[in-house]
């Protein structure tokens, strides 16, 4: 049994225009784990600036990130609810482990070579050891699960691989200043991946990650969608002529479908195997509006909230700001203790 205190934390970059994917990849997850798990939900601001942001639209991208957690049900009295850059422990523990973190390892990120793309050269240094931030980001708060998509599987593996560094380069200090058991410092925190569609695709070319950067709005739906504009989307979302299948070995050459389908599953909380079961044989035509029912049900009343909340900008900034001071009430003492490891001269008054 591990010695740490469970404890889960994920985040969302505040990079504007949050869409379905963000919301059935993440922030649909993060609500329901609070009620079974100690909950940490950041905005992470820091990661945003790793490209370029304009000032003034990041501010309202940090307040609209918010008020989509508090929309979707996280509860920011149970649950922990900030933005990154408030919690002045992120970007100190995040320089401890550039220190520790291996540029062999950094090298192999697929997502800095997917954003960077040809223009390597050109890209700032803090996309290129932005994995180490997102380390920092859960060790800060020893971290025990984060609720992940397929794409961060590599980022949390280097999570473990730097903690796992860390814990064994300074054992023996760690043991004399009684700072950790057997387990180490921190500990090797375990990905959160379940239920369907934590990956959606978009609605125009299914092989393709629905993406805020589409030049189609028609690619995805956005959070802050009316009904209308909802069912809209999904009448014209591409698809095939073929019925649906009855299993799901009959959509694995047929994307556009798939995608439908596990949108379907995951916006009514069962599997793609019992969306199958109830509508096999259907033509698009009869299953498009049943899930553009079922789309406009569950998200129409989190864009209405939306709305609400972002219209008091006072209350979201409220909200961030207790949130930072509980956050930094557990985050102090662990990077104290790192510092105390590493063997930083620190005064204490």
């Amino acid at each position: 049994m591990s010695a740490f205190e469970p404890r889960v934390f994920s985040g969302v970059q505040p990079t504007g225009n949050l869409h379905l994917g963000n919301y059935l990849g993440a922030i649909k997850r993060f609500a329901a784990l609070q009620d079974t798990h100690n909950c940490i939900y950041c905005v992470v601001d820091m990661h945003a600036i790793t490209v370029w942001q304009d000032p003034a639209a990041l501010q309202a991208a940090i307040r609209e990130v918010a008020s989509a957690y508090i929309a979707a049900g996280i509860d920011p009295k149970g649950s922990i609810i900030f933005n990154q850059s408030q919690v002045a422990g992120h970007a100190e523990l995040a320089w401890v482990f550039n220190c520790i973190a291996r540029m062999g390892w950094l090298n192999r990120m697929t997502q800095f070579k997917e954003k960077a793309g040809k223009n390597r050269e050109n890209a700032s240094a803090g996309l290129f050891v932005y994995p180490s931030l997102m380390a920092a980001d859960i060790l800060l708060y020893k971290g025990t699960h984060v609720p992940v998509g397929e794409d961060q599987k590599q980022h949390l593996e280097l999570t473990r691989d730097i903690a796992a560094k860390f814990n064994n380069d300074y054992a023996e200090r760690i043991a004399e200043l009684g700072l950790g058991g057997e387990d180490g410092y921190f500990p090797m925190t375990e990905p959160l991946i379940s239920g369907a569609a934590t990956r959606v695709m978009s609605l125009r070319d299914g092989t393709k990650k629905m993406s805020k950067s589409d030049p189609s709005d028609l690619a995805r739906i956005n959070l802050t969608d009316d009904a209308d504009t909802i069912a809209k989307k999904i009448r014209k979302a591409k698809t095939d002529t073929e019925p649906l299948p009855g299993d799901a070995d009959g959509l694995k050459e047929r994307p556009d479908a798939a995608n439908l389908v596990g949108i379907y599953a995951a916006l009514a909380d069962v599997s793609v195997a019992d969306v199958l079961k109830d509508h096999a044989g259907a033509q698009f035509s009869a299953f498009k509006p049943a899930l553009a029912d079922l789309a406009v049900a569950k998200l129409a009343p989190i864009a209405d909230e939306m709305r609400r909340l972002k219209a008091d900008p006072g209350f979201i900034e409220g909200i961030l700001a207790d949130g930072a001071g509980r956050a930094d009430a557990i985050a102090r003492p662990v990077m104290q203790g790192v510092k105390d490891i590493v063997g930083f001269l620190t005064t204490r008054k």
